[in-house]
């Protein structure tokens, strides 16, 4: 039976990646399925730190029980803070909490201090996350990692539903050219500067193609011009749908070795389209799917040891051909009958 369900999702202003990607593919994909679908959002800012519980009691002030005097059936919740919302069947498909207070904790991506006033707002989230998590009717995570999180530091269980990527259908395989695609928002959690500082290591003339923007770009342009790399670091921005699929198809390997990532729909467009994955042993959602000397290769976080991979590609196609045909069958699965049969109430 059709229902009326909005889907909650967060918005940081000026920015796009994955989030809001899987909300526009779950929007469509309930669409197809009959389903009265719509999305309401609210722009998020982190920063003052005194601001993060504003922005959570904007969310549980809604009433979204019922708009224009028509019922809406529930609600499915994204990431922090949008299912701090209330309805009496609100669905939670978990793409992050707020990762400076939780897994990057303690570690340069995160903002909060070792201060008084930080960790006593950390310690809100944390208990503000439990009680507002802990209503939802289902709590569903985009991978292992994000569930494991949510147990660890709230103590809340959940299951894994994966999202598929925009352009399964459209990814296929094409020879294994000469260059490594990266196509990871140019941000410092992705850690593209590991990849450049890989490749002034290699023995190889290996070269990468990078085809995101984000608020890294300059410095990595920089750091790419200091370890004169020249030619063999290119920075595309953003490209055309197209465009991204032969890239795909047409590379030998794809670097996606973010630092602990929540899912990342690289490596499942990289599997899809038989491209191996160089990744590193810490790279969360990553390794979920990515296996050492099976479908891709696996790394130490080091541009030495980052570099002896792509030197491994770079002069073997003929492994880059096998890892790539296994990549396929990893994420066969991943569609969205399963999950929308899974959030709809």
């Amino acid at each position: 039976m059709p229902k009326r369900i909005l889907i909650c999702a967060t918005q940081v202003p000026f920015v796009r990646g994955g989030a809001e990607l899987l909300v526009e593919g779950l929007r469509d994909a309930l669409r197809e399925r009959g389903h009265s679908v719509d999305v309401v959002s609210l722009p998020f800012a982190w920063q003052p730190h005194e601001q993060i519980a504003q922005s959570a009691l904007a969310w549980r002030l809604l009433d979204l029980t019922h708009v224009n005097a028509a019922p809406v059936d529930q609600v499915i919740c994204t990431k922090f803070p949008s299912y701090a919302v209330r309805h009496p069947r609100k669905v939670v498909w978990l793409v992050h909490q707020h990762r400076q207070a939780y897994d990057w904790y303690g570690t340069p991506f995160s903002d909060f201090a070792n201060t008084a006033e930080d960790r006593a707002i950390r310690e809100q989230l944390l208990r503000m996350d439990r009680a507002l998590l802990g209503e939802a009717a289902r709590r569903y995570t985009i991978s292992r990692n994000v569930g494991e999180r949510l147990r660890r530091f709230n103590g809340l269980g959940s299951t894994p539903l994966y999202p598929p990527s925009r352009y399964a259908s459209r990814l296929r395989a094409g020879p294994y050219g000469e260059y490594i695609l990266s196509d990871a928002r140019l941000d410092a959690a992705k850690r593209l500067d590991l990849l450049l500082r890989a490749l002034a290591r290699t023995k190889t003339a290996a070269r990468c193609v990078l085809i995101s923007a984000g608020p890294e770009r300059a410095r990595l342009e920089r750091l790419a011009a200091d370890l004169g790399l020249g030619a063999r670091a290119e920075f595309r921005g953003y490209v055309g749908d197209d465009e991204l699929i032969g890239l795909y198809a047409g590379a030998r390997a794809v670097y996606y070795a973010p630092f602990d990532e929540d899912y990342g729909f690289t490596t499942v467009q990289a599997l899809a389209a038989a491209r191996p994955v160089i990744t590193s042993t810490d790279a969360g959602g990553v390794l979920e799917f990515v296996e050492d000397g099976v479908n891709g290769l696996v790394a130490p976080p080091d541009p030495d040891a980052i570099a002896g991979q792509i030197d491994r590609l770079a002069a073997d196609q003929a492994l880059a051909a096998r890892l790539g045909a296994a990549g396929p069958a990893h994420v066969s699965g991943i569609g969205w009958d399963g999950v929308v049969d899974a959030l709809v109430l």
